[in-house]
């Protein structure tokens, strides 16, 4: 049993070795090309599953951004993203405000879970929006 396991494990370490390193060496790809090679991943993650609806929209997303992403109109959806989700936390901090001043738990804890929630999406955008 344990020679078995080795044997795995050496497999497995040969056969992942030279695609780990592949993606360490690899230049971080940015911008359009990101996006476009983002899409592509769940395009092959769709075409995996069998999913023919979500195919055909990550395939025309595709197309679009192939023709019409730059990276001035990038940055601009990104930033529209991080206002959009700031927006999104105020609200979410004016509903907890609200929910404190009536002092109802149930109602605290799930206005915390979502507002937990919005200013992780915040930090999602804000980072993409700096890369």
């Amino acid at each position: 049993m344990k020679l078995m396991c080795a044997l795995t494990l050496t497999a497995f370490c040969a056969v992942a070795s030279p695609t780990l390193l592949a993606a360490q060496t690899a230049p971080a790809m940015t911008g359009c090309a990101a996006k476009q090679q983002d899409i592509r991943t769940q395009i092959d993650q769709a075409k995996a599953a069998g999913n023919q609806n979500q195919l055909a929209g990550l395939e025309k997303a595709l197309k679009q951004s192939n023709s019409h992403c730059t990276e001035a109109s990038l940055k601009k959806e990104r930033e529209n993203k991080v206002l959009s989700a700031r927006h999104e936390v105020a609200q979410r901090q004016a509903d907890l405000d609200k929910a404190m001043k009536k002092g109802d738990a149930d109602k605290i804890n799930t206005r915390k879970e979502k507002l937990a929630a919005s200013r992780k999406e915040l930090q999602e955008a804000t980072d993409e929006l700096s890369r």
